[in-house]
């Protein structure tokens, strides 16, 4: 049976006024505080460990995270049982457009909250069985044998035309009244390995720390989620910082 080592911690940062960040572990939302706990995972586990970043250049950034998550964890838990990785991929992406629905109806409702939109980033322990889902640009690694690898995607215009454009520039997104939004789906049900270090973070933390600074943090052993915020914050904390630390014992 495998365990997991979960720390959590979601800031505003030295610049923003407010935080639009939010983490989801299991049935706990995290921001504006850290968090810790321990899982024990067998054939039944069924959650999300899910970040959210709230898009700064729109209106309630915060709402748009918050909406998600909180959707996504009553999701997770009342998805039927017997899914292969196809069912599982497919109602995912039907998750999808109804959040995106969601979030798009409350914005014509509400016009404070017109155009809200964020990022996701999800490991789902689905009946024992682990899946990465993403959208937008914020991510998730892996540290393994000494060695970080950052496994998810990032849907940004600076990954298409390079480092010269903003980071903030996002090509996918949930809400934010974009025409089509779409999820990056992994089964990494026979990737998860004792001893693997996973990292899932918003920009806030990796456009302050380079990558062979997160591994040198995640490898001295003092690298929980919390030690990494104040790291980003104290390069500059520019934006909201969030990141979620899940270690497998």
């Amino acid at each position: 049976m495998k365990k997991l080592l979960i720390s959590a911690s979601c800031q505003t940062g030295s610049v923003r006024s407010h935080n639009e960040d939010m983490v989801l572990v299991a049935e706990e939302f995290i921001r504006n505080r850290t968090y810790s706990s321990e899982f024990a995972i067998d054939g039944d586990s069924r959650f999300a460990v899910a970040l959210a970043d709230g898009l700064g250049g729109c209106n309630a950034g915060e709402v748009a995270s918050l909406e998600t998550l909180t959707n996504l964890r009553f999701f997770v838990s009342d998805m039927p049982k017997g899914l292969d990785v196809n069912g599982i991929e497919a109602l995912m992406n039907d998750w999808l457009e109804s959040v995106n629905l969601i979030i798009s109806s409350k914005g014509h409702v509400d016009s404070s909250l017109f155009n809200m939109g964020t990022t996701l980033v999800a490991m789902i322990c689905y009946d024992g069985r682990f899946f990465i889902v993403s959208c937008g640009d914020s991510r998730l690694y892996r540290l393994r044998d000494g060695e970080l690898a950052q496994l998810t995607a990032d849907h940004s215009l600076k990954a298409i035309t390079g480092d010269a454009v903003h980071s903030c520039v996002v090509t996918n997104c949930i809400g934010a009244n974009i025409s089509r939004s779409w999820l990056d789906f992994i089964d990494m049900s026979d990737e998860i390995h004792r001893g693997d270090i996973y990292m899932m973070c918003s920009d806030g933390l990796n456009d302050m720390l380079p990558d062979f600074e997160i591994r040198q943090l995640l490898l001295s052993g003092k690298g929980d989620a919390d030690t990494l915020c104040a790291a980003a914050i104290e390069a500059g904390g520019y934006d909201n910082v969030s990141v979620c630390v899940i270690r497998i014992i």
